[in-house]
């Protein structure tokens, strides 16, 4: 067994990660793995895992979590059986686990063995040993069980520990002349202790003490503005001394003034407006994380020397950095596997340091054989969200799009790297608008305009020369091996045409056969040497099926299945479970598969149980399953993928909202489909995050592929997700798809709730005509079925769009129909849902006593049937008419009462959502200090959630600081 607590809460079993369980039974495994070798008593169990108010079953469910927690760690172990893990010792439990077993006991052990090499006067075997110790710290403790468990001290401790262990580690490394070991473990530790000033001198003394002066200004301004607009202080002394002892000297590889010292600016507070259809509204400030998005740098990189000396000329240090041209990295050739992705990569990382504002990313997929290019507008999209702009504000042209993106970048030092492009064409829209940012640009083609028309500066990038082949071969075989058999080695290298995808992928495999000699390895490639279009050209030494190939026929035959197969996945990445069904395998046989396919460089893992193909091997594997399996096969392969993510996604949605999922003529999945069962809404929630990407591209390849009815079903299923969530643009071209999917089946059912979906979406983007115009024809359709709650439902939607314009009585007119619908079918939900936007409506026309009447019919309603978000949600609404009519006491019942069953259910946005008008009650009230903190602990969620509405919340929070006055926390 295996665990790690210093980050991530995760356990594996023989190298195969296991699933643990819902949030409670994790946190449990959490507080047993932070005390392991010691009995936690049933008392301080109950107290971490439900604070100060347990259930009177706490007791009981604690063992039974231990229960299964037991049987995960010991799954042989005979029912009531104790095992030799999880031990019952005095009246609490015990995991036993040693410092091989857990990373906090690897850290503890490493820790106090640096303390006693730094006592014996060994400062650099200290240094060395501490940066192990700190180099387990994957993020804040027990990373993944919820968030108010996480924030007990038992694990917050933990982190103040590994915090105080980095500030002796850097003050060891600095008093015993070795700083040179500890700079990179220090950043991370410092990017997430930012207010920590401590922690913040000794990065830059560890910066400056080894010659990377710029960067130690660079935290110092960072930590500098951080202090002032987080906590309204300037530094202290002791990091204003660790500034000043860099300012006498030279300011060589300074891109600009020293660092100021006096107190930064106040940060806007300019209100965040409504916004507006298609308004380019910014951000009031900078977001709050700094975009980081650059791939991981490769380890073994080796080589390019000529061509980094090239492009650092483009940046030389100590030069002016603000208003580099784009650049453009691409092999004139278009050769695939070149190694383009990798410098770029390697480069950024190189000079990221210099663009302190963060790095954008993006893989365009130009080539990608799916046909699944990543569009600008896709692209900005994303940009956008990670500057800080919420899904629900994004303009919707591209123009508008590009406008805004060009405004947030001006006056900032940002890096972006765009991957994979077409085409010049492809990439402009992309390119920043003013001076101070770095654009690498990489693509198979040669970009003429961009050259011509941006001045963009070209690299035309060739294979590896012989010795930079060798040398790549040295950093993954060991120059032992690869010295021992020089012609076997220039074989190799001229055999994969000195490009550096085809020899990760023979190094690999001569990795796994340690006992193998290397002339066996050039033996195989030199009977096996045939043609891959993709590399194909005058010089057959530059072709790389061979080298795939070879790879591919060393696979068992289950391992070549599984490779042939993920093909036909839309990616751009699959889970474990998704490959189980493409290939219809059980999961454990499927993650064994996987790790054979990524142990071979196949596929690569690039987050734990999800794997994406290289471009290029993409393209094999669909040569391969084109050629090896017939179209019976294909197609089975393809239908068990649709109905994972369907009947899945149906699971997800109704978890997260059992009465208002939509009923749909769903077919059983096929046998071997393997759908998830998620078990909770926290793991529905995840599980529709992770997969959201993959989802949007299943509904056009189901259309494409011969699966109409998945493709309308998948987008209809997905649609209260994409609406809470804010990704209404990505909503409308589902739902788009999903009715030109069900038009090709002459499904009319299909067409009713398409329109419906998409007329909603058209709505919540401003476009009032075309959402009218398919809500419209929707009801038509939903006639014609005499599908009663189906007409109903399209009225509510009509409505909606009705009090958005301020058309309230129209919404009325709307909502009692819709009312009488649901009655006539005895669907008591839709009654209540309608009773309580009725309710709203009255709110919104200032009619408070008739919202009252309704709202409370609306929980009476809920309450019947069990319904306890619908419950929730109208008792909130109830609360907001009290508020109104300044009754807030009532209110204040209402609102906690609402917040109990969120809580209950574990909805945090709606959580979210009543927190904020508890605080806006107290601050009406007088109460200002329980409103700020209400407030606090909404915005909190909403930033775990990433959601939208935290910008704005936060916006509200320092206008009320600087001004205070009664006013609701998210009104304009």
């Amino acid at each position: 067994m295996r665990f790690t607590v210093l980050g991530p809460v995760r356990a594996w079993r023989n190298d195969v990660e296991l699933e643990l369980g819902p949030p409670k039974q994790r946190a449990l495994l959490a507080l047993l793995l932070v005390r392991a070798g010691q009995p936690v008593a049933l008392s301080e169990i109950v107290d971490v895992l439900w604070a100060q108010d347990p259930p009177s079953t706490a007791v009981n469910v604690v063992h039974r979590h231990v229960g299964s927690v037991r049987r995960l760690l010991e799954p042989g172990l005979p029912a009531r059986a104790e095992g030799s893990r999880l031990v019952r010792r005095s009246g609490g439990y015990r995991l036993n686990a040693d410092a091989d077993a857990l990373d906090l006991l690897r850290f503890r052990h490493l820790r106090e063995t640096a303390r006693h090499a730094a006592a014996a006067g060994e400062p650099e075997r200290a240094a060395g040993l501490f940066t192990q110790a700190l180099a387990l710290w994957q993020g804040p403790t027990a990373t993944g069980v919820p968030a108010d468990i996480q924030a007990h001290p038992v694990f917050s401790g933990v982190d103040r520990e590994l915090l105080a262990v980095a500030k002796e580690a850097a003050t060891t490394a600095l008093d015993s002349g070795v700083p040179e070991r500890l700079p990179t473990v220090l950043q991370q530790f410092a990017a997430h202790h930012a207010l920590d000033e401590t922690l913040q001198a000794r990065l830059i003394q560890m910066l400056a003490a080894t010659g990377r002066r710029a960067e130690a200004l660079e935290v110092f301004s960072a930590a500098r503005d951080g202090l002032a607009e987080q906590l309204g202080v300037t530094p202290g002394p002791e990091l204003r001394a660790a500034h000043r002892r860099l300012l006498p000297r030279p300011a060589r590889d300074a891109p600009g003034p020293p660092a100021r010292t006096d107190p930064a600016p106040p940060a806007r507070t300019d209100p965040v407006a409504p916004a507006q259809p298609g308004d380019p509204v910014a951000p009031a400030t900078a977001p709050a994380v700094r975009p980081a998005q650059l791939p991981p740098d490769l380890p073994a990189f080796s080589g390019r020397q000529a061509e980094l000396a090239g492009v650092g000329a483009l940046l030389p240090e100590g030069a002016d950095t603000g208003s580099p041209a784009p650049l453009v990295i691409s092999a004139i050739d278009g050769m695939a596997g070149v190694g383009k992705t990798t410098l770029a990569v390697h480069w950024a990382h190189r000079v990221a340091h210099r663009f302190p504002d963060g790095q954008l990313y993006a893989n365009l997929r130009g080539f990608d054989p799916t046909g699944a290019t990543m569009s600008p507008n896709e692209a900005l999209r994303s940009f956008l969200h990670a500057l800080g702009v919420p899904p629900s504000r994004v303009p919707t042209g591209l123009d508008a799009k590009t406008a805004l993106y060009r405004s947030l970048l001006a006056g900032r030092r940002t890096l972006v790297l765009l991957d994979n492009a077409v085409d010049s064409a492809h990439v402009r829209p992309l390119l920043p608008g003013a001076p101070g940012c770095l654009t690498i640009v990489t693509s198979r083609n040669q970009l003429h305009g961009l050259i011509a028309g941006e001045g963009a500066r070209p690299l035309t990038l060739g294979p590896l020369s012989p010795a930079e082949s060798h040398e790549a071969l040295v950093r993954r075989l060991g120059t032992d091996r690869v010295a021992a058999e020089p012609q076997a080695v220039a074989t190799i290298v001229r055999l994969c045409g000195r490009l550096p995808l085809a020899l990760a992928v023979v190094a690999a495999r001569a990795a796994t056969r340690p006992s193998f000699p290397l002339s066996s390895v050039a033996a195989e490639l030199l009977e096996g040497q045939g043609n891959l279009d993709a590399f194909a050209g005058a010089d057959p030494s530059t072709d790389a099926r061979t080298v795939f190939s070879w790879s591919y026929r060393a696979l068992d035959p289950a391992a070549a299945r599984l490779f042939r197969l993920l093909a036909l996945h839309p990616g751009p990445e699959v889970s474990t479970a998704a490959a189980a069904s493409v290939a219809g395998l059980p999961l454990r046989v499927t993650r064994a598969l996987l790790a054979t396919l990524t142990g071979a460089h196949l596929l690569c893992e690039h987050a734990p149980g999800r794997y994406t193909f290289h471009d290029l091997l993409r393209a094999y594997a669909m040569e391969l399953v084109r050629d090896h399996d017939a179209e019976e096969i294909r197609r089975d392969a393809r239908h068990r993928m649709f109905d994972h993510y369907l009947h899945t996604a149906r699971t997800a949605a109704t978890l997260l909202a059992p009465h208002r999922t939509e009923p749909l003529p769903l077919s059983p999945p096929r046998p071997d489909a393997g759908p998830e069962h998620l078990g909770s809404q926290d793991r529905a929630e995840a599980w529709l995050s992770a997969e959201r990407a993959v989802l949007l591209s299943a509904v056009g390849h189901a259309r494409d592929h011969g699966f109409p009815a998945q493709s309308w079903q998948l987008a209809v299923t997905l649609e209260l997700f994409l609406d809470r969530r804010g990704h209404w643009q990505e909503q409308a071209a589902i739902q788009r798809t999903a009715l030109g999917a069900a038009r090709s089946l002459s499904d009319r059912l299909g067409e009713a709730h398409a329109h419906r979906t998409l007329g909603f979406a058209e709505g919540r983007l401003g476009r009032y005509d075309e959402a009218y115009g398919h809500l419209e024809r929707a009801l038509e359709l939903f006639a014609e079925l005499d599908q009663g709650d189906g007409r109903a439902r399209t009225l509510r939607a009509l409505a909606f769009l009705c009090n958005t314009q301020g058309r309230h009585q129209r919404a009325l007119d709307h909502y009692r129909p819709a009312l009488g619908l649901y009655r006539a079918s005895a669907h008591i939900s839709g009654q209540a849902s309608v009773l309580n936007e009725i309710g709203w409506t009255h709110v919104l026309r200032g009619e408070y006593e008739h919202a009252l009447a309704r709202c409370r019919q609306a929980v009476e309603l809920h309450r019947r049937i069990g319904d306890s978000a619908g419950e929730a949600a109208a008792l909130d609404s109830v609360g907001y008419a009290y508020h109104h009519l300044e009754r807030y006491e009532q209110a204040l019942t209402s609102y906690r009462r609402a917040l109990g069953v969120y809580r209950e259910i574990s909805d945090r946005y709606l959580e979210a959502d009543t927190l904020i008008h508890l605080g806006d009650t107290r601050l009406a009230q007088g109460d200002v200090a329980t409103a700020l903190a209400d407030w606090g602990a909404a915005l909190e969620i909403l930033r775990e959630l990433n959601h939208p509405d935290a910008r704005v919340l936060e916006g509200r929070l320092r206008q009320h600081r600087q001004s205070p006055r009664p006013t609701s926390a998210l009104s304009g």
